[in-house]
């Protein structure tokens, strides 16, 4: 016998993973404001087109079951675009650097999500699973963008994390 997953963990997950997802479209949103006739616009306008199709996977489970989103949208809009904006003035490479780390710590947060969503909630995790799947192709492009190769990689890429682990707590919550 199969438990059934909590709804109050069903709705976290979702209130969680829209505001992430809003944040990463507003985040490339930021990056082709300045990089918008680079090199890296084509990439850059996929890997948003990818995270509005996420975007609107949880758009819709918020309406269908009822779900509050978080209160938090208003700064996430200001917040994702400022950042994406933040690191692509930085340059290139630092817009690459900003999307490893951004995704690396979202596939930290879907990873553990899966493993917490019962059998019950299969369609849910298999939403997840492919949207894990395409942030960990954002993380590889941007690898191969040289996103390493920008000035203090290291600090940038934990203090992104760093804010983003901190976004998730809240956005869960509030």
């Amino acid at each position: 016998m199969t438990m059934k997953t909590p709804r109050r963990l069903v709705e976290r997950v979702i209130r969680v993973d829209h505001a992430g997802e809003y944040g990463a479209q507003r985040i490339y949103a930021g990056q082709l404001a300045v990089l918008g006739r680079s090199r890296h616009a084509p990439v850059l306008r996929h890997m948003k087109a990818q995270e509005e199709a996420h975007l609107a996977t949880f758009s819709t489970l918020i309406a269908q079951r009822r779900v509050r989103p978080t209160a938090m949208l208003p700064f996430w809009h200001l917040a994702g675009f400022a950042l994406g904006a933040g690191t692509a003035l930085l340059g290139e490479r630092a817009a690459m650097a900003c999307t490893v780390a951004v995704e690396e710590a979202i596939d930290e947060h879907y990873q553990a999500q899966e493993a917490a969503l019962g059998e019950d909630e299969a369609p849910l995790r298999a939403d997840i699973a492919r949207f894990r799947a395409e942030e960990l192709e954002h993380r590889d492009i941007g690898l191969a963008n040289e996103a390493e190769q920008a000035p203090a990689y290291r600090l940038l890429s934990a203090a992104i994390k760093a804010g983003c682990k901190a976004a998730i707590r809240i956005s869960e919550r509030i």
